[in-house]
């Protein structure tokens, strides 16, 4: 279990240089863009354009902050999505562009290696505890907003965008809400 600070991320440029983005998480440890199996990071999108291509890699993206995007994916019908939405996974080696509903955005986004990881990203608003469950492989609860503490693992406490990555040796994680708590549970797991 390890606690990765919102001032700790590291900040790098997007792969087409359109802008830039912050690393929260990457696996392995220190992996470009071209070597990781996963990826967690935020983007600040301040303009409509095309997204950057990564070839074998699944991505999902959740807006954050602003009023949102609607992204046109290949042949899809065009997704919106705002602070509110489902998150939307997608192809990350498809043509893809986005659109800002009405100004720039921040987005969480997370990228996993087809073939080698699987992931899947759920949003939760609490008021009261809660358990979540840990399954094989990493789990990280980013705290979006509020605060989230974690009595049985020694009162861990989360601000506002800090994230605590846990492996598969704790099954259930309880959470407290400090107060108007919302987070993103990312499972990652090891493709059949």
């Amino acid at each position: 279990m390890r606690v990765l600070r919102a001032a700790d991320y590291r900040v790098m440029p997007w792969k087409n240089g359109g802008g830039t983005t912050t690393e929260i998480a990457v696996f392995p440890d220190g992996a470009g863009l071209d070597k990781f199996d996963w990826r967690v990071s935020m983007a600040r999108v301040e303009g409509s354009g095309p997204f950057s291509s990564f070839a074998g890699i699944d991505r999902t993206l959740s807006v954050l902050e602003g009023d949102g995007v609607v992204l046109d994916v290949a042949s899809q019908p065009a997704a919106r999505l705002t602070p509110a939405s489902a998150p939307f996974s997608f192809p990350a080696d498809l043509p893809t562009s986005a659109a800002l509903i009405a100004g720039p955005i921040t987005d969480l986004n997370v990228m996993t290696r087809r073939g080698r990881t699987l992931h899947s990203v759920e949003r939760l608003a609490i008021s009261r505890p809660v358990d979540v469950t840990i399954r094989a492989g990493s789990t990280l609860i980013l705290c979006h907003k509020g605060e989230a503490v974690f009595p049985e693992a020694g009162s861990i406490r989360l601000g506002p965008l800090d994230t605590l990555l846990i492996g598969p040796d704790t099954p259930v994680l309880k959470i407290e809400p400090a107060w108007g708590t919302t987070l993103f549970v990312v499972r990652i797991t090891a493709a059949a």
